[in-house]
C-alpha cells in the first residue's frame, strides 16, 4: 500500500467488480476506502470460487479497506451514512440513479450535507440520454458498446470478451475521474465536485478510438480498424503449438519476410506505402499464417527474437501461474497475513514511494463498529442499530 492518498476518506458503495475494483486501487494508493455493504454482504462473497475470506471475486477485488454493514432501506441506516458522508472526501457509487436516490446515495443529498465532497457516480448510461434508467451488468455494456459487434466484423460471429472488460474500464475511469476532482480541490477550486462515469459511453469511446476509422473524417465513412478485423489476425499455428507475431512497421516487415524466406513479397509495389500495406493486411497474415507451420514454437521465438519481431509464445491461464518473468518480479507473491495462495499486486511502480503492507479484505461488518465510533456513535447506540437489524457486526 502507497502513502500517495494518505488523509482521502472515501465511502464506496460498490458490489461485484466495477465499484470494488475502482476502491481498491484508491485504497492500494493510500486512500481510507470504507466498504458500504448490505447486510447480507456484497454478492462476490458468495461468488464461486469459495476459499478464506470469501469468492475469490471478492478476495481480488477488495484488499486495504475497512468494512460497514449496514441497510441503506432502513432510515437509521440512513442517518448513520449520513453522518460518515459529513467527514469524507469521497462518496462513489456504482447504480441507478432512482435506485441512489432511494437511499441517500444522490448527488443532491449527499452534497446537502457535505459541500466539499467529491460525488462519484458508475452508471451503466449517462444521465442525458434515454437509456438513462436501463439496468446493465458487464455482458449488456459488451453487446451496446459494439464489442460483441466487433467480433462478428472479423469472423461472422457476435461475441463477448472472456473478461469483465466493461466493469474494468469504467472502475479505470472512476479512478482518474476521482484523483482529477481532489486535486482540482487541493488546488483550491470549490466544490462540491460531481463525477459521473457511464459505463456504456466509457466502452464506446474506448472502443472507437481506434474503430471511428472512416467515419472520423466522413459522414458516410465505415467505422471499423482494418488491422484489426482481418479475420487472419490471430494466434498462429507452429508446428508444435500457437505463437503471437506482430511485424508493424516497414523494416520489422522486411526482416520477418527475410526470416520466413519470402522477401519477394517487399518488391511488391503496394509494400512500401504504410496504407497500402495495411489494405493488403489480409495477404500478409496470410503468408505469416502459411509460414509458421514448418517449425516449431521455440525455434521461431528464437529466430525472430534475433531479428527484433516481436513476438510471443500463447500461454493458457494456467501456464501464467508459472511465467518466468512473473515469477522474478514476484508478481504473485502474498504478503504475510493473506489466507490465499496468490494475489494480484497493484501493478503501477512507484519509485522512492515507501510501501506498507497490504491488509487482507476484511470480513462482512468487521469494522462497523469501529467506523461508527468514528462518526460519533456510543457503543450503546451502536448495540441498538445492531439489535434493529441496521448494522452488521
Amino acid at each position: 500500500m502507497l502513502p500517495l492518498l494518505e488523509g482521502v476518506r472515501m465511502i464506496e458503495v460498490g458490489a461485484v467488480v466495477l465499484g470494488p475494483y475502482a476502491g481498491q486501487i484508491l485504497a492500494d494508493l493510500g486512500a481510507e476506502v470504507i466498504k458500504v455493504e448490505p447486510l447480507e454482504g456484497d454478492i462476490a462473497r458468495h461468488a464461486h470460487p469459495q476459499g478464506p475470506g470469501g469468492g475469490a471475486l471478492f478476495v481480488n477485488n477488495n484488499r486495504n479497506k475497512r468494512m460497514l454493514a449496514l441497510d441503506l432501506k432502513k432510515p437509521e441506516g440512513r442517518a448513520a451514512l449520513g453522518r460518515l458522508i459529513e467527514g469524507a472526501d469521497v462518496l462513489f457509487h456504482n447504480m441507478r440513479l432512482d435506485a441512489a436516490d432511494r437511499l441517500g446515495l444522490g448527488y443532491k443529498q449527499v452534497t446537502a450535507i457535505n459541500p466539499n465532497i467529491v460525488h462519484c457516480a458508475a452508471t451503466g448510461f449517462g444521465r442525458g440520454g434515454q437509456y438513462r434508467d436501463r439496468p446493465a451488468f458487464d455482458d449488456i455494456i459488451q453487446a451496446a458498446s459494439g464489442l460483441a459487434g466487433l467480433a462478428a466484423l472479423q469472423n461472422g460471429t457476435p461475441a463477448f470478451a472472456p473478461t469483465i472488460v466493461a466493469d474494468k474500464v469504467a472502475a479505470l475511469h472512476v479512478v482518474y475521474g476521482i484523483v482529477s476532482a481532489l486535486f482540482a480541490r487541493e488546488r483550491g477550486r470549490p466544490g462540491p465536485f460531481r463525477v459521473e462515469v457511464p459505463m456504456f459511453e466509457a466502452m464506446v469511446a474506448f472502443l472507437m478510438n481506434e474503430h471511428l476509422s472512416g467515419a472520423t473524417f466522413a459522414n458516410n465513412g465505415v467505422p471499423g480498424y482494418p488491422r484489426l478485423l482481418s479475420p487472419d489476425r490471430r494466434p498462429f499455428r507452429t508446428a508444435d503449438g500457437w505463437i503471437a507475431v506482430l511485424p508493424y512497421t516497414e523494416p520489422q516487415w522486411r526482416r520477418f519476410l527475410g526470416a520466413i524466406g519470402r522477401a519477394e513479397v517487399c518488391e511488391a509495389p503496394w509494400f512500401r506505402s504504410p496504407t497500402e500495406r495495411q489494405a493488403h493486411i489480409g495477404e500478409l497474415y496470410a503468408i505469416v499464417a502459411a509460414s509458421l507451420k514448418a517449425r516449431g514454437t521455440d525455434a521461431w521465438i528464437e529466430a525472430l527474437e534475433a531479428v527484433d519481431i516481436p513476438c510471443s509464445r500463447v500461454p493458457m491461464p494456467l501456464e501464467l501461474l508459472d511465467d518466468p518473468h512473473l515469477k522474478e518480479i514476484g508478481f504473485f507473491d502474498v504478503p504475510a497475513g493473506f489466507p490465499v495462495a496468490r494475489m494480484i499486486p497493484q501493478p503501477v511502480q512507484f519509485t522512492g514511494i515507501p510501501q506498507t503492507p497490504d491488509t487482507a479484505p476484511h470480513a462482512l461488518g468487521e469494522d462497523s463498529r469501529a467506523v461508527l465510533l468514528g462518526c460519533g456513535y456510543d457503543g450503546a447506540e451502536i448495540d441498538a442499530l445492531v439489535m434493529a437489524g441496521v448494522v452488521a457486526i
